[in-house]
């Protein structure tokens, strides 16, 4: 089947004023958070077990593949091998399946341990071979069995040494990627612990980490789009102006208010992004169908952030369901670029 991802990334790179937009669910929360990565659970066993299950993190990611209203799932590679490999959820589906490629330190969140704190270091749990076939020395006919397309994050720190070794990594990814006919997106977070070396300019200072990374990248390497942290109007305009190449891409973060995640999608999508990746978001919702389906709707230019709030909240009623947040209070807007 013909996946949207493909068809949106042609049309927006023939003209950057369709208005395509590029939505993706982020579950891949067990490469980082342990097992906080499902998601609080709200259950009446919640005080013996505060977290869900992997189990149900699978399933919520069947359904909102089987809604297919996103344009990617974006897993781990031990998720996608039991979705896309054994499964075959994405065999019928306009959705395109993609797998964290590499999980570099920073992303290692887990409420025991505290590496976020100290300067990122990239490492790979997963290769080519085992996301494309389930694995090790695959051959080609076994490729196209899982995910063609890997999700590569990198974090530069203003550090020569740190910065030199996390591009060098990145090259090595690429070198191996193009013969397998594995594509990625980039994801390009905020210095995690610069310390001294704190740039003046964060926005400035990540933007101009993104043009030097992809100048000596040719076409058939280079990243699909961006994945990186949403800094505001100003940062985003500066980023789409320099390149038409380039296709940014923002990360949710921290939940927030239902007003604060649409908000922040409909904002940078008007300042030139073409894509937006929500994980905790997402997660965190009442309900995670009924989000994404107002989530789309706000994407693709048909309805307003304050008026999507009210849309979902009605939504939640209609389910029974009680939202966690009063209307009033999810119309709050906390976070401000």
């Amino acid at each position: 089947m013909q996946k949207s991802l493909d068809e949106k990334i042609k049309r927006i790179l023939a003209d950057r004023s369709v208005d395509d937009f590029i939505l993706a669910d982020a579950k891949d929360a067990d490469m980082g958070f342990g097992l906080a990565a499902p998601g609080v659970n709200y259950g009446p066993d919640k005080d013996r077990f505060p977290f869900q299950t992997m189990d149900n993190y699978r399933e919520n990611m069947r359904q909102i593949t089987q809604q297919g209203l996103v344009d990617i799932m974006l897993m781990s590679a031990s998720v996608s091998e039991q979705l896309t490999i054994v499964e075959r959820l994405f065999d019928d589906s306009a959705v395109t399946p993609a797998v964290r490629a590499n999980d570099t330190t920073d992303i290692w969140l887990g409420q025991s341990g505290g590496y976020k704190h100290e300067r990122s270091r990239n490492f790979r749990s997963a290769t080519i071979d085992h996301i494309q076939s389930g694995k090790l020395n695959c051959d080609e006919t076994e490729r196209t069995r899982g995910a063609d397309l890997g999700l590569y994050s990198i974090t530069f720190n203003n550090d020569r040494d740190l910065d030199l070794e996390a591009s060098a990594d990145y090259r090595e990814f690429r070198l191996e990627a193009e013969p397998k006919g594995f594509r990625h997106f980039l994801e390009v977070f905020t210095p995690n612990a610069p310390g001294a070396n704190t740039p003046p300019d964060i926005p400035r200072f990540v933007n101009d980490c993104i043009a030097r990374c992809l100048a000596g990248v040719t076409s058939i390497a280079r990243p699909l789009f961006l994945k990186m942290p949403y800094y505001g109007p100003a940062a985003m305009e500066r980023l789409t102006h320099y390149d038409s190449m380039i296709v940014p891409g923002i990360l949710g973060g921290p939940a927030g208010t239902t007003h604060d995640a649409f908000r922040m999608l409909w904002e940078a999508k008007k300042y030139g992004a073409r894509a937006a990746l929500f994980g905790r978001k997402i997660n965190t919702a009442e309900n995670q169908l009924e989000f994404v389906t107002v989530l789309r709707a706000l994407a693709d230019g048909h309805i307003e952030p304050a008026e999507a709030v009210r849309d979902y909240h009605g939504r939640l009623q209609q389910h029974g369901i009680t939202a966690r947040r009063s209307l009033k209070d999810d119309l709050q807007l906390t976070q401000v670029f």
